[in-house]
């Protein structure tokens, strides 16, 4: 478990609590009946505003005994006696902050976060304690632990419970680590939201969390997935390029399976962009760079529109080289300018092409020319001839033949239909499809 931040907020923490909490074993001692003497220069009043006063000298002599030791195995057993021997000691809630930071600086999980169940406990608001459990219950159930269901509520309880004390804080030593473990508490409330699909919750929360620790995968990729929960569902823009950037991120920093990751990543990436264009420069700048940059709208723009993709068919093939389909897309699409550009290549020439029969008159056909309208047994040609085809050879709805004609018009809306002249057939109808290329039409933008 990545546990640098928590060091951070609690070893430094608990070497202040030590040195504090022993301010008494620096002053002589007093009868149990009398508080123990200030130094000299400071009244009675300032000293006890500086620490606890420890009135029996047994009790006063096993905490400094305890706090003073080196080892620390020997640090904890001396703690855990003091706290059962003197258990209503004004120093309990420090010995068992020390004691905790002892656990856990012996890597034994277990008693770290039952002795900080026992600190809460006393005082509700001992932000090292919810800290340390709102984290490690956290990462606990992250980790696949059977009661990871359990964890997750305690970490989000000690988490909102640890943001409710925060406004209250005025210990100095704390202060400073206030940044620090806000994004522990909103870490752990965003992986609690994620869990129960509260997403704007768990976004909000994760992005604070994700600042503070950009290179923790347990964050960063559940992070993502708030942002995009459903892949099959289009997301809002800022939400699809947020939800692209840290899968992109998380991706460079999992511990494993980073190739399907990354794999991700790309497949939001085209999902919102429509192609692979650009992603090379968005996973290179998402695995140098932590968190999202300013420009994440033009790093990442959304898929052509429709108008856009049939400009880009002009500008890369000419019209007398394009399917039936194309030359729908973008006569339906594309702006004046390109629509003129391919009818203008078109019109009056002869095109011999392939259909499907939609419907039959002798002098009429109504044929279904690109992929998309076959499947949906929709036409969008009407081809006329100037003598009446015999009946012999007019073929059957749903054959598929191949024609010649001339386009002459064309309506874009509501539905898009050519009509080609001067129709003749080039061969007989054949009940059975053969096998062609499937020219789809062009997709549009999400």
């Amino acid at each position: 478990m990545k546990t640098i931040l928590l060091v951070v907020v609690l070893g430094v923490g608990v070497a202040a609590v030590a040195q504090q909490a022993a301010q008494p074993a620096q002053q002589p001692a007093a009868p149990p009946t009398s508080s123990v003497n200030p130094p000299t220069g400071q009244t009675p009043q300032s000293t006890q505003a500086a620490a606890p006063v420890i009135k029996d000298p047994a009790e006063y002599n096993a905490y400094v005994s305890a706090i003073q030791q080196t080892d620390a195995n020997a640090k904890i057993s001396a703690l855990e006696a003091f706290v059962t021997q003197y258990p209503n000691s004004v120093m309990k809630n420090q010995a068992l902050e020390i004691l905790m930071g002892t656990y856990q600086q012996t890597n034994n999980i277990k008693k770290t976060t039952e002795t900080a169940a026992k600190l809460v406990t006393a005082d509700p608001c001992n932000m090292k304690g919810l800290a340390l459990l709102a984290y490690f219950d956290r990462v606990q159930a992250q980790s696949g632990d059977p009661n990871g269901k359990q964890l997750l509520a305690d970490a989000k309880k000690y988490a909102q419970q640890g943001l409710d004390c925060m406004p209250k804080v005025t210990d100095p030593e704390i202060l400073k680590m206030k940044d620090q473990m806000t994004a522990i508490f909103n870490g752990a409330i965003g992986i609690a939201a994620i869990t129960d699909k509260d997403y704007p919750t768990a976004v909000q929360s994760l992005r604070i969390a994700v600042d503070a620790s950009p290179q923790e995968f347990g964050l960063v990729y559940p992070l993502a997935l708030a942002y995009w929960p459903d892949p099959k569902t289009p997301a809002t823009p800022d939400n699809s390029r947020n939800a692209i950037w840290y899968a992109a991120r998380a991706s460079a920093i999992a511990p494993a399976q980073q190739a399907q990751i990354e794999k991700y990543a790309r497949s939001l990436y085209r999902r919102f962009h429509g192609d692979d264009d650009g992603w090379p420069d968005v996973l290179a700048k998402a695995k140098a760079g932590t968190a999202a940059p300013p420009d994440l709208a033009t790093l990442i723009k959304p898929a052509p529109t429709p108008a856009e993709q049939a400009h880009k068919m002009v500008q890369e093939t000419q019209p007398d080289k394009m399917d039936f389909a194309t030359w729908e897309f973008v006569l339906s699409n594309g702006n004046a300018e390109d629509q003129a550009t391919v009818w203008n290549a078109i019109k009056g020439k002869p095109v011999q092409m392939n259909g499907t029969v939609i419907s039959t008159t002798p002098t009429e056909f109504m044929i279904a020319g690109s992929q998309d309208d076959i499947d949906k047994k929709l036409a969008d040609i009407t081809l006329k001839f100037e003598d009446k085809v015999p009946v012999k050879l007019i073929p059957k709805d749903g054959a598929s033949f191949d024609f010649q004609g001339e386009p002459a018009s064309y309506t874009a809306t509501p539905s898009f239909m050519m009509v080609m002249e001067k129709g003749q057939l080039l061969k007989a109808a054949t009940p059975t499809p053969p096998k062609r290329p499937v020219h789809h039409k062009p997709a549009s933008s999400q």
